[in-house]
């Protein structure tokens, strides 16, 4: 299945602006409150969000975050790990080294309480030794009904693991480069997911970040010959994170999908119908984590697909 009821989140207790990835996170902006402040605001928006997927039957399972070791991204689970239906459980090579920190086994131990059966760990660490990094369901977009995956390099998406990635995943790659533009400079935008959402039956996509036009054209083809409906956003939209949202399952069997507020605001209606073709959308305010984070709703939920044991 592309997607799932079960959603894994991690509540902040330190979460402010990380200054070991706003190197190349240019979404990133500092804020004039203190620290204690933006992390009281972050819990705030954590809890809300978690309230209204919660009410619309999404099943999320909430891990504390600790004060020690000082993990200011630790509302970004979906970059260090992912959960696969063959029971796999991936572990990533991280960019930031105070990120490095976030991977933690207990929550294996969670899981395995609420039910879900854990067979084998891929873990891709020893990567970080090389400067090689691959940020997860951050740097990889994956279609799982039509077995491919979608990845926009970066300093964080290296090309060689994405490949070895796909190969022990038995995965088709599709491989581009996505640019913003910074003090008016191309810039490679730092992760996928930012301009990118696979849902079942549609693509939400900023194709205008894909400068070179055959890298474009093969991303459009894989996506309609796959029976995608194509969403094309502007980089004005990206930019408000409206290319960071993820389709989940909520009671009944009801899809949705689900997106921060800045993200629906910034759509217009003829947009916002399209997706609401497909699915009823579910938004959320989450300001404060999207402008000290420079990640959004997405990237705060790492879905579950491991079978019940």
């Amino acid at each position: 299945m592309q997607v799932t009821n079960t959603i894994l989140m991690v509540r902040p207790v330190n979460f402010r602006m990380n200054e070991q990835t706003a190197v190349n996170n240019y979404f990133q902006e500092e804020m004039t409150m203190g620290n204690e402040e933006i992390n009281v605001k972050a819990q705030k928006e954590f809890d809300d969000f978690v309230a209204k997927l919660r009410n619309h039957g999404v099943n999320v399972i909430v891990i504390d975050d600790t004060e020690e070791p000082d993990t200011p991204d630790s509302i970004f689970p979906n970059n260090w790990i992912s959960f696969h239906n063959s029971g796999t459980v991936c572990i990533y090579p991280m960019f930031a080294e105070n990120r490095r920190k976030e991977r933690r086994e207990d929550i294996f131990d969670v899981l395995e309480q609420e039910g879900f059966r854990i067979d084998n760990i891929v873990d891709y660490t020893a990567a970080e030794e090389e400067g090689v990094y691959l940020e997860g369901t951050g740097s990889i977009l994956k279609d799982r009904v039509n077995q491919k995956a979608y990845c926009a390099l970066s300093e964080r998406a290296h090309e060689e693991l994405f490949i070895e990635f796909c190969e022990d995943f038995d995965c088709f790659p599709v491989v581009f480069t996505a640019n913003q533009t910074v003090d008016g400079q191309r810039l490679p935008i730092y992760h996928t997911n930012v301009m990118m959402a696979m849902a079942e039956t549609f693509a939400v996509i900023c194709l205008d970040t894909i400068d070179n036009k055959k890298e474009r054209k093969s991303v459009v083809e894989h996506l309609k010959k796959d029976g995608k409906e194509v969403i094309n956003i502007t980089e004005e939209q990206m930019y408000h994170f409206a290319g960071n949202m993820l389709q989940v399952i909520g009671a009944n069997d009801q899809r949705y999908m689900v997106m921060s507020s800045a993200a629906y605001h910034s759509l217009d209606k003829s947009r916002r119908e399209t997706i609401e073709k497909h699915c009823p959308i579910i938004h959320s305010s989450l300001s404060t984590i999207e402008t000290c984070g420079g990640g959004s709703a997405r990237c705060m939920m790492a879905e579950v697909f491991l079978p019940k044991a």
